[in-house]
């Protein structure tokens, strides 16, 4: 029987099994050796998500909405528009969250996750000793594409962001300042499930992905990338480059599918959340929406 999925739920304090869209496909695609074998030939291709994303954005898609509302419990309150609003199934994946439906926790010393989503984080990402599996370590250098970039958070702190469908798959910026020009560095697309980065973790550093770094003062120079996965050819970004944002501010959205953000953050300037080091440190992911503590400033620069 294949292993399942859980997280620790920090709103309601106990651990969750997570409830998988498309289990079974996605479980014949990375645990089947013909199933991998399509996964070579054309899942992890940006043909199959264009395709897919394309079905998903016509109006014949809309039906999928109120059944998928239902079948995972959301809370259609917290949506700008009422269900029968939206025009397609990505329409409604992509969607906005009336005001107030997310707290951005914290003053300027306090550091929020920048999704919704299940988290993983680690204070030195040099010591980690397995990323969803033992012996699975991060390279910052192929994460990045950038050796210096990658130095620089060498002995530095790391959270992981996995997005499944039923999140809200907007992102915002963990922290304030001044972010740079986002860099794109084109690959493929497999799959951010734990199913399939149980596998390989690598699948990260090849899919497509983009990096953005932000001049944020005390915080130093803190970097996210932003990471597509099978279904999820675009990333579409809503902020100026060289304009300041605050803390909380949208960074982003993802179009349909399951989707992954990394934050890095230069050695000594981060104290992460206890319930991030302890359950990470088990190897279970924490459950935490979009503007929760991710951690506090512990050095002024």
């Amino acid at each position: 029987m294949s292993e399942p999925i859980v997280f620790f739920n920090r709103h309601t304090g106990v651990v969750e099994r997570e409830r998988i869209y498309g289990e079974g496909p996605l479980r014949w695609v990375y645990e089947t050796a013909v199933g991998r074998l399509a996964l070579w030939a054309l899942v992890r291709r940006g043909v199959f998500s264009r395709w897919f994303g394309w079905r998903m954005r016509g109006g014949g898609s809309r039906w999928r909405v109120g059944e998928f509302v239902r079948e995972f419990g959301l809370d259609a309150g917290e949506f700008e528009r009422g269900v029968g609003e939206f025009v397609s199934f990505d329409d409604f994946f992509s969607r906005k969250l009336r005001p107030g439906a997310r707290l951005v926790e914290g003053g300027g010393d306090v550091a929020v996750f920048p999704a919704d989503g299940r988290h993983l984080g680690f204070e030195d990402v040099s010591r980690v000793g397995g990323i969803y599996a033992k012996g699975q370590v991060f390279d910052l250098g192929a994460l990045l594409g950038d050796g210096e970039l990658a130095e620089r958070y060498r002995r530095g702190a790391v959270v992981c962001s996995r997005l499944c469908p039923v999140d809200y798959h907007r992102f915002h910026f963990p922290v304030g300042g001044r972010p740079a020009g986002r860099r794109l560095l084109n690959g493929w697309l497999y799959s951010v499930s734990p199913v399939a980065l149980r596998r390989n973790v690598a699948w990260l550093w090849e899919n497509k992905r983009c990096c953005v770094s932000v001049d944020a003062g005390a915080w130093g120079v803190v970097t996210v990338v932003v990471i597509g996965a099978t279904n999820v050819g675009s990333m579409t970004f809503t902020f100026r480059e060289g304009e300041v944002v605050e803390k909380g501010a949208e960074m982003g959205f993802f179009g349909f599918g399951g989707s992954f953000m990394v934050t890095l953050f230069e050695p000594g300037r981060i104290a992460l959340a206890g319930d991030l080091v302890r359950e990470s440190a088990a190897g279970r992911e924490l459950y935490v929406r979009m503007g929760g503590e991710l951690g506090r400033l512990a050095c002024a620069g």
